[in-house]
């Protein structure tokens, strides 16, 4: 049987699980009609992908492997060594928005690696759809990226991925996907005989995959209660077998292991199989300590193939063990050798992050952990809550690098649309954050802006973009790599307000103080001493008292009774928590609650600090 193997890539929101659920259905991989390629609560809740998933199907007696990747810039990661796994990628491009900067950053890993991409413009079936534009701007894209004549040369199929739809050409008739699945099979080369390329020279095949001997390579890691750790790997020559001996080769030697079992993907489900052959995607069992990129192979004399390398992380922050007076009430896991064993556990299958655990704060220290972005982490952080730890993070801070004697800082390719009215007042805010524009268009009173902005500049922004446009405009960005350190960027312009008192907060002192600013907590919250309420609108912290009841007398008079009306609060979840909070304050985060915090509870234990 033929194998092809591809990968679906885009930019966040473009149509990627949605156009492979439909491949899906329309070719038997789901037997239910309300399943789909999210299952992950988090992914069903927040609406996009999050891990990377194989699935198959079959096509005129082909086995199509498709792998469905994050759009999301946080978790590149994924994307990056799945491309390492496939013999072509399809990228697909909204027929509205066209290529956005995750666009550009899986074509260009997709071009490095010598992927000759098939375009797919979906969505053509909205108001505002220009697929001409859109093909034009994606053909520019390729040759700014380096495309050599081939791979700019690319097939184009056009697609409403909602309702299984795709045409050769712009005005054909088509019922399903069927004229997309046919540009695979002619497109895509047979598995089976595709030559493994090495990552730096592209026209040498790394080794001949026409040998007999067994080699494969990990790009995924997986987790089962009863196999325990499982790789998902791609076999790039020879045979693999169930219950047979093999040599897992990487950077730190070769050692011997056992494939206990093997397993095919068929659709969403795993079926077991005894045997494997070149070409295929397969999931395996039996190496514990199996890692990402490693080699797998029937004799020590087959070349170990090119690792996987991963983009380096951004930001980093501290894990912490709860030591707020709150401590211990609602999670299971509150210690700090709990907390490291978990982050340790994420390890093993989150190759986009970095754990320190030598880290400063000794037993108190989870360890200080490195991440792509603000959204990775919190995705991190939002499982352990859900797992029923409870721990306290610092503010996200950028990885800042010496290079040359020079300071360096990660910088993003930051683009914005927005209506016209909005536009003036959003370029005001980023050009205080150090953005500098490089580019502006208006089309329909749409205006897109482009700016390289430094990281640390961009943290925190998101919330105030949405106030700032009234939820209308949409922002995404990409790391572009390190440029010199921009210097200072002041971007809190209120104060917080924290409680100088325990107890539990009344309506009535509520009332009074969001006139002050904007409040975090409700009536009949319960507050500690040194626990952050809300912010100030003035830039300078207040300690207030969230707890004071009205003084009740025996004496009546009209007019002291008024109704206390309460505005609605911004409830803290974990990505507006680590925006909104300052250099001094910690993250409180256990299973049903996440609260701020000064990092010293007592207006003494802070002043002497200030003083320091």
């Amino acid at each position: 049987m033929e194998i092809r193997n591809i990968a679906i890539i885009a930019h966040v929101d473009h149509g990627k699980t949605t156009l492979t659920d439909a491949l899906m259905k329309q070719n038997g991989g789901f037997q239910d009609e309300g399943l789909s390629m999210d299952s992950n609560d988090l992914e069903k809740e927040r609406g996009i992908t999050i891990y990377a998933k194989n699935t198959s199907i079959f096509y005129k007696d082909t086995k199509i492997n498709i792998v469905d990747t994050p759009g999301h810039a946080d978790f590149g990661s994924e994307v990056e060594r799945v491309l390492r796994a496939i013999d072509s990628v399809l990228l697909l491009v909204d027929a509205v928005e066209g290529p956005m900067p995750q666009t550009r950053f899986v074509l260009k890993k997709s071009l490095e690696l010598g992927l000759k991409p098939i375009v797919v413009i979906n969505k053509i079936d909205k108001p505002a759809a220009d697929p001409h534009r859109v093909y034009e701007e994606i053909l520019e894209l390729f040759f700014e990226l380096g495309a050599n004549e081939e791979q700019a040369n690319f097939e184009t199929v056009y697609a409403i991925g909602r309702e299984g739809k795709a045409f050769r050409h712009l005005g054909d008739k088509s019922e399903d996907l069927s004229p997309l699945l046919d540009v695979i099979l002619e497109k895509v080369p047979d598995a089976s005989f595709c030559q493994r390329r090495a990552l730096t020279d592209l026209a040498k095949p790394a080794f001949d995959v026409l040998s007999n001997k067994m080699s494969a390579q990990v790009f995924n890691l997986a987790y089962d209660n009863f196999l325990g750790r499982m790789a998902v790997a791609r076999i790039y020559s020879g045979k693999i077998k169930s219950g047979s001996q093999i040599f897992v080769k990487g950077e730190h030697g070769t050692r011997k292991g056992k494939v206990s079992k093997l397993f095919s993907f068929e659709g969403i489900k795993r079926v077991e199989i005894e045997n494997a052959d070149s070409g295929d995607i397969v999931l395996l069992a039996g190496i514990p300590d199996i890692y990402i990129g490693e080699t797998l192979c029937e004799d020590e004399s087959v070349e170990i193939l090119p690792h996987i390398a991963i983009d380096e992380p951004t930001l980093s922050l501290n894990f912490l063990v709860n030591d707020s007076p709150f401590a211990g009430r609602e999670g299971k896991f509150v210690t700090s050798r709990q907390i490291r064993e978990r982050l340790q556990k994420e390890l093993e299958v989150n190759v986009g992050l970095r754990v320190d655990f030598s880290a400063e704060g000794g037993s108190a220290s989870g360890g200080k952990v490195y991440g792509r972005g603000e959204l990775h982490i919190a995705i991190l952080l939002e499982n352990m809550r859900r797992e029923g730890f409870e721990m306290q993070v610092s503010q996200p801070e950028v990885i800042i690098k010496e290079k040359d004697g020079m300071k360096t800082e990660p910088y993003e390719e930051l683009v914005i649309d927005v209506s016209m009215e909005y536009s003036g007042g959003v370029i005001e805010k980023i050009g205080k954050r150090r953005g500098i524009m490089k580019d502006m268009v208006e089309k329909h009173g749409i205006v897109r802006v482009i700016f390289d902005i430094p990281t640390r500049g961009l943290l925190g922004y998101r919330s105030g973009f949405i106030i700032d446009t009234k939820g209308e405009g949409i922002m995404s960005s990409r790391m572009t790599g390190f440029q010199e350190h921009a210097g200072e960027i002041k971007k809190r312009e209120y104060g917080s307000m924290i409680s100088m008192v325990s107890g539990k907060a009344v309506a009535f002192s509520l009332a009074n103080l969001q006139e002050r600013g904007i409040l975090y907590i409700e009536h009949g919250t319960e507050v500690y001493e040194g626990m952050v309420i809300g912010n100030v609108l003035k830039g300078d912290d207040m300690s207030v008292n969230p707890t004071k009841g009205k003084q009740l007398t025996n004496m009546r008079a009209s007019g002291t009774d008024e109704a206390i009306t309460l505005n609605p609060v911004f409830i803290l979840s974990i990505e507006r928590g680590l925006e909104v909070m300052g250099h001094d304050d910690y993250l409180e985060i256990t299973p049903k609650s996440v609260r701020l915090r000064k990092r010293y509870l007592t207006e003494i234990d802070r002043t002497k600090a200030q003083r320091e």
